[in-house]
């Protein structure tokens, strides 16, 4: 019963990510195909702090409703009072600092884009408790109706406006149209008002999760988008264009396996927290899935990087070529360590979770200052040895909670990564050998890169695709069950 709610949940979830990412990825080629890397890394500048206020806004209240079974009307009313409030609060610092920050980085463009792109946070708090519903009643088709929704109006917009030449302009009013979109339509089709004034006990019961929850996610956003300080600060906006470019183009594969499992992961775990072997069932399932999808992709595309950007995005991206193929190293474990985070949220253990990303932030830290002197490579780099001392330190709190440490973990995903490997020097020796056309070249390459990992998989009939492939006819078994018996 639990994987095959799971299982629902999770295609809902995949196809809600796979719409919106597919969509906003077209949308980020065109407009990448009409602005230059100095637009993007303009925007990018401004990342870092409206992300930062983002998580101040949602303040660990969303992860709290989401973690809580005994939410009640109070607490949600009051969870949207106090995230509106400190929203406001947080969109009138950033106008206040905008003047600080252009001096920062000696731009004066970043004053009114600042400005606007801090009405987001405000437009964001406004529809937080309506998203977090969502999620923790496992209701992915509406969300992916919202989504595409705003990824439609809001692409559509920018790209426009970027055909009209108003340069990075153009990005900021994307990411303020698509919050604003999205939050209309929570209210319109979401069916809960807030009905109640706040009260300190709810607010007290929340916090006692969520305030640690709030400043673990406070740690991981600040550090996440720390580059663009970095960057934006020791070379010019162009290379912060690069950077980011390939960054964001890791996170959509990247995103969309920890988004679609996730998502699922951290409701279902929560229920399952007075059950060790059911959670570690899960927890083995969800480890094995999901990467013996992200393992192809990860490794692919960083074997592909270079007919990919020249592809997609054209010529002058190239540079950003070797900085996505290190990216895509670094995301190898990500979905291992975000399964990880949502162990410890399962078990209310936000106050463990906060001192291990304190720790995880100052190594962080230390390894991105000493990559800088490398240059851009060598910041990438140093995100490839922060993702497996981050991986190592997490399984040894994780890994008593449900006797499922880091060997344990990586022994199940050893046989994806082996096929994985292999798979990515067959396309790396092809890719040298074969004299081709780009587009030709990747598209070619990717379906035999995937093809032979696929095969690869069944020859060996490794334990993670024949998790996916039982798991499916039981789900196909109970649908046909359940149509037989309406049809009588």
């Amino acid at each position: 019963m639990l994987k095959q709610r799971a299982f629902n949940a999770t295609l809902w979830s995949g196809a809600d990510i796979l719409l919106r990412q597919g969509l906003q990825f077209a949308i980020t080629v065109a407009l990448a195909r009409l602005l230059t890397p100095a637009d993007f890394g303009t925007v990018a500048l401004l990342v870092l702090f409206t992300a930062i206020a983002s998580a101040l806004v949602d303040g660990g209240l969303s992860a709290a409703l989401i973690q809580r079974q005994d939410v009640d009307a109070v607490d949600l009313s009051t969870a949207f009072w106090c995230s509106v409030g400190i929203g406001a609060l947080a969109t009138g610092v950033l106008v206040l600092l905008a003047p600080a920050i252009a001096d920062f980085y000696d731009l004066p463009i970043l004053v009114p884009l600042m400005r606007l792109m801090a009405l987001n946070v405000f437009l964001g708090s406004l529809g937080a408790v309506q998203l977090a519903l969502l999620r923790k009643r496992l209701q992915f088709r509406r969300q992916m109706l919202i989504g595409v929704v705003a990824a439609i109006v809001s692409g559509t917009l920018a790209i426009a406006m970027a055909l009209c030449g108003f340069g990075a302009w153009s990005l900021a009013v994307q990411i303020v149209a698509t919050t604003s979109v999205t939050t209309m339509l929570l209210w319109a089709t979401g069916g809960w008002w807030p009905s109640r004034a706040p009260r300190r006990d709810s607010l007290r019961r929340l916090f006692g999760f969520g305030s640690y929850y709030m400043a673990a996610n406070l740690l991981d956003v600040a550090y996440a988008r720390l580059y663009t300080l970095v960057i934006g600060k020791i070379f010019a906006p162009r290379e912060l264009g690069y950077y980011s470019n390939a960054d964001t183009t890791v996170q959509l594969p990247g995103g969309f396996v920890g988004g679609v499992f996730g998502r699922v992961v951290f409701p279902m775990f929560s229920a399952a927290t007075g059950a060790p072997a059911v959670l570690r069932r899960g927890k083995q399932f969800a480890v094995r899935g999901m990467m013996l999808i992200n393992i192809p992709m990860m490794l692919g595309l960083a074997a592909l990087a270079g007919p990919f950007v020249r592809t997609v995005f054209g010529e002058r991206w190239l540079p950003a070529a070797p900085l996505l193929s290190v990216l895509c190293l670094a995301a190898l474990l990500t979905p291992l360590h975000m399964i990880n985070i949502h162990v410890l949220l399962a078990h209310g253990q936000s106050r463990r979770l906060f001192r291990i990303e304190i720790v995880k932030k100052a190594l962080g830290v230390t390894l991105m200052l000493a990559g800088a002197r490398f240059g851009l490579i060598g910041i990438a780099w140093s995100q490839v040895l922060y993702s497996v001392a981050s991986f190592l330190l997490v399984t040894r709190f994780t890994g008593p909670l449900v006797d499922y440490g880091a060997t344990r973990q990586l022994r199940e995903a050893a046989p994806a990564f082996a096929i994985g490997l292999a798979m990515a020097a067959l396309v790396v020796t092809l890719d040298r050998v074969w004299d081709a056309p780009p587009p030709l070249k990747l598209a070619a390459l990717t379906v035999i890169g995937a093809v032979f990992f696929a095969l690869l998989a069944w020859a060996l009939r490794i334990a993670a695709l024949q998790d996916m492939l039982t798991l499916f006819h039981r789900v196909e078994h109970a649908k046909q069950v359940d149509r037989e018996k309406s049809s009588r």
